[in-house]
């Protein structure tokens, strides 16, 4: 049997469920809970007695260190907010496109990507252009095909939450270029169950949230800034962004000069202890393993999905299919009655745009796999 290459005890509930759901509400190991306990008992409670202002200024920095490795970025060009959205509603104004310009996004993306913008092109003369996802096509290509010298910017998930279609960025990067338009890149679906190097993509912005498959609790995220568009100052301010936060002349506007500009106000500091502590073990595994364990276990349900009657939204050979998210769907089988049957046998999985969506994660196991394989058999009448 193919083993976890995590420690299945840190995450109780796989002791009596098989758990394929990172992708949502993602489970949150034994050392982040422990780690929040502590700093709630330990610090958060006693107040300024054991945070001083200094220590509070600086107690991002060290997430942004663990980030920066995490995705080969600078520190100082990640910004700490509270959520993806929190920066993702920005970005309309941020990159502020031309009049009778247009923005491409995919149709089937995550809301929080393409609302701002829809809103965005209400009040100002900017075209919203979206591309349906097939199965049988390849994403980044039909993007591509979209793109001319109207377009401002391209703004997509790395990882698609619907399907697990995974884009080729540095393709996708290369042909922006080549019209001079922004790319703007949500990586939630991707960060700590795939290798990322945001030197290499070069986008203009990376976003991301800080649960899911980091392993995190709610409430916290994180973005990477290109150093032009780094160079813009924030449309939403806060106190919290200044050079000094603790400097407290409210008759200055005095940003720090790195991408802490962006941080607003005093977030969840349980969450950032949260954070920490699951980035510290997802670097310890180590992300090409994570990477290597969900492709030899997407293998297995691919193999396994041959004799029955559901299929994956994209097959196993196909260069945008992902290891970590697969979505499937069955012509003659009821998805949703299929669900709440999985559901009722102790396996957790999603409902996304029609298809079960299955997660898999650093704690599953080939068990996990053949049980869901198992419950899958099952024919609706």
């Amino acid at each position: 049997m193919i083993p976890a290459i995590s420690n299945r005890l840190d995450y109780p509930c796989l002791q009596t469920h098989s758990y394929l759901n990172q992708a949502s509400l993602g489970l949150i190991g034994e050392a982040s809970v422990s780690a929040m306990h502590e700093f709630l008992e330990e610090t958060a409670r006693h107040g300024n007695l054991k945070m001083s202002d200094k220590e509070e200024a600086a107690f991002l920095d060290p997430l942004r260190s663990r980030i920066g490795k995490l995705i080969n970025a600078n520190k100082d060009n990640i910004a700490v907010v509270a959520s993806a959205s929190e920066i993702l509603s920005q970005l309309p104004y941020l990159i502020s496109p031309p009049s009778g310009t247009k923005v491409i996004f995919v149709s089937t993306d995550f809301p929080a990507i393409t609302r701002p913008w829809i809103s965005y092109s209400e009040k100002n003369q900017c075209e919203v252009c979206f591309v349906e996802e097939n199965e049988d096509q390849s994403l980044v290509d039909k993007i591509i095909q979209e793109l001319d010298e109207n377009t401002s910017a391209v703004c997509v998930s790395y990882v698609q939450f619907s399907s697990g279609t995974r884009l080729n960025i540095e393709k996708l990067r290369a042909a922006t270029n080549s019209y001079g338009t922004k790319l703007v890149v949500d990586i939630t679906q991707a960060a700590g169950a795939v290798p990322i190097s945001v030197r290499d993509w070069n986008a203009d912005i990376v976003v991301c949230s800080g649960y899911k498959w980091l392993g995190g609790h709610g409430g916290i995220a994180f973005a990477s800034f290109s150093d032009q568009l780094l160079a813009k100052q924030p449309i939403c301010i806060g106190w919290f962004g200044g050079h000094n936060p603790f400097d407290m002349d409210a008759t200055r506007l005095t940003l720090s000069k790195t991408a802490a500009k962006y941080t607003q106000s005093t977030i969840s500091y349980i969450s950032v202890v949260s954070l920490n502590e699951s980035l510290d073990a997802l670097l310890k595994i180590g992300i090409d393993k994570i990477d290597n364990h969900s492709r030899t276990l997407a293998k297995i349900l691919i193999s396994g999905l041959k004799t029955l009657d559901w299929k994956s939204f994209r097959t196993a050979d196909n260069e945008e299919a992902s290891n970590h998210i697969i979505t499937l769907k069955a012509l003659k089988l009821d998805a949703q009655e299929t669900l709440k049957r999985l559901e009722k046998n102790r396996i957790i999985c999603s409902m996304r745009n029609g298809r079960i969506r299955v997660s898999i994660a650093h704690y599953n196991n080939e068990n996990d796999i053949n049980t869901l394989l198992e419950n899958l058999k099952y024919k609706m009448f």
